[in-house]
């Protein structure tokens, strides 16, 4: 079969048609191939149309083809789109997998051929007696850690350590140079070493967690023989995709799988490596040619996701990076509105700016907000819900929920509800006004007269003579935290009761960032914003952490994604907002060091993450700053400042967060508009503006347009009445005041603004 009769028939059933680059790409099937690819230049296309040549042109079996990619979702992404395209060879006849998996098969024929029995201690693990914990890697290393430390690990502690251990193994670091790799857990080290002891120790079986199957998979094929010679000898074509996310001891794996017939596709982009904090390695890239010294080195530089002004200014603005080949990436597609700058004045306004921007669109599930930090996710979650705007978060976790922080508040309000039990005090007394000393705290416990346990302190264990006063103050401020409001509360246990003193202790003696402890504590602030009681805010964070997991059925629904700029990495959408574009997090202090006079790597890869973020806006991209955070005045990244020095003056004016009326709104599907005067539609009142109502929900459209079964005004409403949300669905009607309406939803009771419901039509009865 021709060549040509190849891509022209392609065309003719699939409608898709590959470029010059692309049709190269396809071709070059003999010897080592680097295809770097542009963000949205098609990639999974060429990778899949290259397969097929080979099968359908070359004549090879499918089965002699590997494919091997980062992640599961991109391994099957890969198996679907080959079905489509070629429904004549089942899927399962090419061989598409993840690394992991490719390197447990290796590992489980080595293992077995060894006569050592394993067992994996990562992801779900089934306990194995019923008096036992389960073997897994978490409890092991909490358990190791208590024992040399004689302290429990928090949850970003545990974090820091996988990380910390993934990356010497994929690394390859040898033990003895362990120490030198950077963590802040304290003898993290030591903790790997006996982690690793621990593993072996067991003499019947040998104990495995995900980096080990790399790394006893690169070991037994470096060993050579019979097992490297069969599966070398399984796969005649090798092809790797997101190899700017690969680490050392997989590229070593995939060197020597691919080492007899040296007919390796590696498919990379060195401008979106993203993780080398996670062991990956973007020289790799750069150092191809060393390897494989004949190797052809593709560019596919053409844009096919963007509009123009995005294209241009990503392209520019990426080469403020060094270490990169010279690419140019470029778009046919036209031009449409500039990237929008916006800056606020403070932090606390982020969240409520974002849904005031986002409320009402119709085709929610187009439009991302991408943060570098997960925290960041907590605010929005919040204000996004109280509105009644759906989203699905890509990667939220419960360590919020979890943390020693939100556990300390909720312990000292749980002391104004009653101070006579010690049990309670002593969970937060070294972080509180008085300096209870662990022997005072002994002394009280020994104490069971059902008295308050300030008073019994005071009357019965010795004190220093200071203690006496703060004791009684302190007595005194949880009486009347008892019928505070939470946010009121909240900032009584910070600044009258201690906890802010106490956690500047803590910072210097645990080496914790005190800019995230105070953060965490802003964010409980702000949720329990508005609330009566501690018993509503103790609810809320239950509820939100209920909302938080259940927002992950919303994956294909019509819902606004929430992610980290690192987990958006291979999505699109019509609509992009990137948050808390400030120095200090984008880049962060770390990233901005030099060294030797240099710009750090830490800095080249800050900016693969914004330019990540920016191309994957196809139409709108918006930057969000804002002037304060947590009391402390901060300053616009230097990104921002670099994409409004590289906008064209025509782009700065009509882009700039100085003239919100000439920025696109997401409300008005991009087009600039007008904003809607101040009187606009208030429980069921309308005022014409030029003729024309104007809403909330889209200035210049009225609400019965948009749905003319809407609900224009709340009379008539009775407690019970089934009410249908046009994003949240059916629910029973609570009651309603001139601001908010309550409706009990399937995921539990939403107050809902009244102006919105009703300006943008999205209530009707049942």
């Amino acid at each position: 079969m021709a060549t040509m009769d190849f891509f022209a028939r392609k065309q003719a059933e699939l409608g898709v048609a590959l470029n010059a680059i692309q049709k190269q790409a396809v071709k070059h099937t003999e010897g080592a191939l680097l295809l770097l690819a542009s963000p949205g230049s098609g990639k999974t296309t060429t990778i899949i149309m290259r397969i097929g040549y080979l099968v359908e042109v070359k004549g090879v079996h499918p089965s002699r083809i590997k494919a091997v990619t980062f992640s599961r979702a991109s391994a099957q992404d890969m198996k679907d789109r080959f079905s489509r395209f070629f429904p004549d060879h089942p899927e399962g006849s090419v061989n598409f997998s993840t690394i992991h998996s490719f390197a447990f098969e290796v590992m489980r024929d080595h293992l077995r051929r060894s006569r050592i029995a394993f067992q994996i201690i990562e992801g779900e693990v089934e306990q194995q007696e019923e008096e036992e914990l389960p073997l897994h890697k978490k409890l092991i290393l909490r358990d190791i850690y208590r024992k040399l430390r004689g302290d429990n690990l928090t949850e970003d502690q545990m974090e820091e350590l996988t990380t910390y251990i993934s990356y010497n193994k994929n690394k390859l670091v040898p033990v003895h140079k362990w120490e030198e790799t950077p963590c802040d857990v304290p003898e993290a080290a030591a903790v790997m070493k006996e982690y690793e002891a621990f593993k072996r120790s067991f003499g019947d079986k040998l104990l495995v967690d995900y980096d080990d199957m790399l790394v006893i998979a690169n070991d037994a094929l470096s060993g050579g023989g019979e097992l490297l010679w069969r599966y070398q000898n399984r796969y005649d074509y090798v092809l790797t995709d997101e190899s700017q996310d690969t680490s050392l001891v997989q590229h070593a794996i995939i060197e020597k799988l691919a080492a007899r017939h040296g007919c390796l596709c590696v498919v990379a982009d060195d401008d979106q490596s993203i993780y080398t904090w996670r062991a990956a390695e973007p020289q790799y890239l750069l150092d191809f040619k060393r390897v494989y010294p004949e190797a052809a080195i593709l560019k596919m530089e053409q844009n096919y996701r963007s509009s123009r002004n995005i294209v241009e200014i990503a392209n520019e603005f990426i080469k403020r990076n060094e270490h990169r080949y010279d690419k140019n990436m470029f778009t046919r597609n036209p031009g449409h509105r500039p990237i929008a700058i916006k800056q606020l004045g403070d932090y606390k306004q982020q969240a409520k700016y974002l849904a005031d921007q986002i409320e009402g669109t119709e085709l929610l599930s187009e439009t991302a907000l991408l943060y570098r930090n997960n925290a960041s996710s907590i605010t929005l979650m919040n204000e996004f819900d109280r509105r009644g705007i759906p989203f699905y978060m890509k990667d939220g976790d419960n360590r919020f929920f979890t943390h020693w922080v939100l556990e300390d508040v909720l312990g000292f309000m749980r002391m104004a509800y009653t101070d006579k039990r010690a049990d309670l005090l002593e969970k937060i007394h070294t972080k509180m006004l008085g300096y209870i000393t662990k022997v005072q705290m002994a002394a009280l416990a020994a104490i069971d007269n059902g008295e308050s346990v300030f008073d019994n302190l005071i009357a019965h264990v010795p004190l220093q003579d200071y203690q006496t006063k703060q004791l009684q103050d302190a007595k005194e401020m949880f009486q009347r935290m008892r019928d505070m409001e939470p946010r009121a509360a909240i900032r009584l246990i910070r600044y009258n009761l201690g906890y802010e003193r106490a956690l500047d202790r803590i910072c210097k003696r645990l080496g914790f960032r005190k800019e995230n402890l105070t953060g965490m504590l802003n964010t409980l602030e702000d949720i329990a914003d508005g609330l009566p009681s501690l018993e509503d805010f103790a609810n809320r964070l239950k509820y939100l952490e209920a909302v938080m997991k259940a927002s992950k059925r919303n994956k294909h629904a019509n819902a606004v994604t929430f992610s980290t700029l690192h987990s958006a990495k291979g999505l699109e959408f019509e609509r992009v907002y990137m948050l808390d574009l400030i120095e200090g997090i984008i880049p962060s202090a770390e990233d901005v060091k030099k060294e030797d006079d240099e710009v750090s790597p830490l800095m080249e890869e800050a900016v693969r993450l914004f330019y990540v973020g920016m191309t994957r806006a196809k139409k709108q991209l918006a930057l969000i700053s804002y002037g304060k955070r947590n009391g402390e005045e901060v300053k616009e990244s230097q990104f921002v400042t670099a994409v409004r020095h590289l906008q064209s003056p025509h782009q700065k004016e009509a882009g700039s967060a100085g003239k919100p009326e000439a920025a696109w709104n997401a409300r008005s599907g991009g087009k600039p508009q007008p904003r809607a005067k101040p009187a606009v539609l208030l429980a069921g009142r309308r005022q014409a503006s030029g003729g024309v109502t104007v809403t909330e929900g889209r200035p210049g459209e009225e609400a019965e347009l948009a749905n003319p079964r809407a609900l224009k005004t709340l009379e008539g409403l009775k407690a019970g009445d089934r009410l249908v949300h046009r994003s949240l669905g059916t629910g029973v009607y609570i009651a309603a005041n001139q601001e908010t309406v309550e409706i009990r939803f399937e995921l539990g009771v939403r107050k809902l603004s009244v102006a919105a419901c009703l300006g943008a039509g999205m209530l009707t009865r049942e």
